[in-house]
């Protein structure tokens, strides 16, 4: 981008919030819009200051992150929702994911990984913690178990395609799938829009999921 990332930054505990606001603000390259202590604020800024990104929390008050997550996804702005929390339960993460997030990270992870995080989901990307994708996964094996597809076939992937989408499912991003397999970024993203189109959805989260509904992965 040829200007700074705007951040919406969503989090109600004050020295929490002043601590993620200080780790943007040392990178010149992200720029905060605006702080929301609760839910509601959250969704308000967004409409108001049209971030690029918003950076929030689960647990808050008036409204939770999952229920302003899908406010802020729903009223049409261009902001991307990435989950920033100490929580990661089945519950948790599937509630978020369901509202429209675009990754799940643990405030755990070194700063490094949040920063990366945020240039990830902003461009188009899905950013999953590693253990956040481990228990999604175990999740949705689990229900295949329980109930299998009466009807669903699982699509022929090649190989590659294959290679890709378990990288993604491992959360990592394009340009770490193409150093892996010693690829280019393009490449990865033709691998991922066949595969997309073979799964029937249109992004890396769903296709993840799909590919576990059908035993793919």
């Amino acid at each position: 981008m040829t200007r700074p990332i705007r951040i919406l930054v969503a989090d109600d505990h004050p020295i929490v919030r002043a601590g993620i606001v200080g780790l943007l603000e040392s990178d010149p390259d992200l720029a905060v819009v605006g702080q929301a202590a609760d839910g509601a604020q959250a969704v308000a800024l967004a409409e108001a200051e049209h971030p690029d990104l918003v950076l929030i929390d689960l647990r808050m008050p008036v409204l939770d992150g999952a229920a302003a997550t899908r406010a802020i996804i729903e009223a049409g702005t261009a902001a991307h929702v990435l989950v920033l929390t100490t929580y990661d339960t089945d519950e948790h993460i599937v509630s978020a994911i369901e509202a429209g997030a675009s990754g799940y990270l643990l405030k755990a992870a070194p700063q490094e990984e949040i920063l990366a995080g945020i240039r990830a989901v902003v461009a188009g990307e899905t950013v999953l913690a590693p253990s956040v994708a481990a228990q999604l996964a175990r999740r949705l094996r689990a229900a295949a178990v329980a109930e299998p597809p009466a009807e669903a076939s699982a699509p022929a992937l090649s190989p590659r395609e294959l290679e890709v989408l378990r990288l993604v499912a491992a959360g990592k991003s394009n340009p770490e799938i193409g150093r892996a397999l010693f690829i280019g970024e393009a490449t990865v993203k033709t691998h991922l829009l066949h595969v997309f189109e073979k799964l029937g959805v249109g992004d890396r989260t769903r296709a993840v999921t799909r590919a576990m509904e059908l035993g793919v992965l």
